[in-house]
């Protein structure tokens, strides 16, 4: 490997004057080194310098003949001026020939003045120049005519022992941070842990969170909010909002706030949820419930940070930080023309799926205990379960009888039914076995009620006004409920019929079905 040094002349270090031989002249000392063979130096400087240059290059080749010297000019008004050399530098950097398989690189950062410097670090830590740093000192006696000392810096962190355990003791915090302390289990969830404290580290870009109701993605951003709080200083706030609860003109007003008088009701100016989120983080939950408006606009403040608030001709602007969730497939949604895709493929740089409680039933027992300890400080009252009663409770949870629909929102009450129940706050046997049948009712409860909902889904059009399919599905309800025509008639039509002197209800409700293509021997032979 040939070691190739890449450094700036230096106009006064390198000049020396009338006694240069007797005075320590960094970029001719280096090549005097018996343990440094330097095999080419890539000399960077201003034009102007030139006849220094001519020197510097004839005094290297004097102490190291084998040493080739290649000029490398580099025109600059002011060499203070940071944008004028970094760009300058920069255009060196990206034409540059480097062949790091064959050339071992030292990029010289004592000459120069110390905008140059810095830039030349900045462009070696961000890999334009593969190398490492070099770094020249002066001997003892400025002036005694001896090279002085030389050391070399590799920025690849991981090198060096203490910074690398360091760096790990930090990510170890960070990942049990993310985790709340609990010492879970899953290899999968772990790992997924791990990398989300990555990306929330060092990315500003979207993250989404994806995982079945309960799975904890509001608490997940909170964390990385404060997580990059602690780590960044995040000058602004944590703004969350759940989109399904946003509608029309409301929805508009709440995201990008409006200017007063802008609809019926504005009666004063309102910022707006992504100017409350200015350098800090919006936490849009549900974010599949807004609509295709919505979604544009966005899509717009997310790629620009510019956004037009509802009633305003003057765009406001918002450096915020998007975290999405959703327990919805967006991409079918994409399919069926309910999201923008290009909406999606913005927000899902960093998408992470968070696994229900099922996925991950060794994880129940430190899940429990931590939701134990939280219902004890919330309530003040001391709150323990006995050996007995926990091994009971966690057989039926971390089996699959046990089906945790809501995920941590089930652990959590569960949790805090058994420890109000309990005597003298211990719980017991008995007080598990009762929790263990209130879950089993609620939970099969929620499987006839979503049996219910996919019979009326399966007869409901695919393509229906929002109050239509309200309507609809209500009728289907009451109807799969009933024994025949007739008597799902009469409930449906229980007060329009008193004012009639006759009432056909099931024509009526025949041809209401009739609208849309629905009959009831077909209703009946799908439910």
């Amino acid at each position: 490997m040939k070691n190739v040094v890449i450094g700036f002349l230096g106009n006064i270090l390198d000049h020396g004057g009338k006694h240069r031989w007797e005075r320590w002249r960094p970029s001719v000392d280096l090549c005097r080194h018996d343990d440094l063979l330097i095999d080419r130096f890539d000399l960077i400087f201003d034009p102007k310098f030139q006849s220094l240059a001519d020197l510097v290059i004839q005094d290297i080749g004097t102490v190291s003949p084998e040493t080739k010297v290649v000029q490398h000019r580099l025109s600059y008004e002011n060499p203070w001026d940071f944008e004028e050399v970094y760009a300058g530098l920069h255009e060196f950097a990206v034409s540059y020939p480097a062949k790091p398989e064959k050339e071992n690189y030292m990029i010289h950062v004592t000459t120069g003045s110390h905008v140059m410097q810095i830039c030349l670090f900045l462009l070696t830590e961000a890999r334009y120049l593969p190398g490492a740093l070099l770094q020249a000192s002066p001997p003892g006696r400025r002036n005694s005519g001896e090279p002085g000392t030389y050391s070399t810096i590799d920025l690849d962190l991981s090198k060096y022992d203490r910074i690398s355990s360091r760096f790990e003791k930090e990510s170890m915090d960070d990942i049990r941070f993310l985790k709340l302390g609990i010492e879970t289990k899953n290899k999968a969830f772990n790992q997924l842990i791990e990398n989300i404290e990555r990306v929330a580290i060092r990315s500003r870009d979207p993250v989404h969170l994806s995982g079945a109701t309960g799975a904890g993605k509001s608490n997940m951003a909170r964390r990385i909010f404060k997580l990059r709080k602690q780590r960044q200083g995040l000058a602004g706030d944590f703004v969350a909002v759940n989109c399904a609860t946003l509608r029309g003109d409301a929805a508009m007003s709440t995201l990008f706030g409006h200017r007063k008088g802008a609809f019926t009701g504005a009666a004063a100016d309102r910022p707006g949820l992504l100017k409350a989120a200015d350098r800090g983080i919006l936490f849009l939950d549900e974010i599949g419930e807004l609509g295709l408006d919505e979604q544009a606009m966005l899509l717009r403040a997310i790629e620009q940070k510019l956004f037009l608030p509802m009633g305003s001709d003057k765009e406001v602007s918002s450096n915020f930080q998007l975290i999405s969730g959703t327990n919805r497939d967006l991409r079918a949604d994409v399919a069926k023309g309910d999201f923008r895709e290009d909406l999606l493929a913005r927000i899902n740089l960093w998408s992470f799926e968070l696994p229900g409680l099922r996925e991950r039933r060794e994880d129940i027992e430190p899940n429990f205990l931590y939701e134990l300890a939280r219902v004890q400080e919330k309530s003040g009252r001391q709150t323990t379960i006995n050996k007995e009663a926990l091994k009971l409770f966690l057989t039926f949870a971390e089996s699959p009888e046990a089906e945790w629909r809501a995920n941590f929102r089930d652990l959590n009450a569960a949790t805090t039914r058994m420890s109000v129940l309990a005597e003298g706050g211990r719980i017991d046997e008995a007080v598990v076995r009762d929790e263990i049948e209130r879950l089993k009712l609620s939970w099969a409860g929620a499987s006839r009620e979503a049996g219910d909902s996919n019979a009326v889904d399966e007869l409901m059009p695919a393509k229906l006004d929002r109050f239509d399919r309200a309507q609809l599905a209500e009728v289907l309800r009451v109807c799969r409920k009933s024994r025949n025509m007739s008597e799902a008639g009469r409930a449906l039509f229980d007060v329009s019929r008193l004012s009639k002197k006759s009432s056909n209800d099931s024509d009526r409700l025949r041809k209401y079905l009739a609208k849309f293509e629905i009959q009831w021997d077909q209703f009946t032979s799908k439910i």
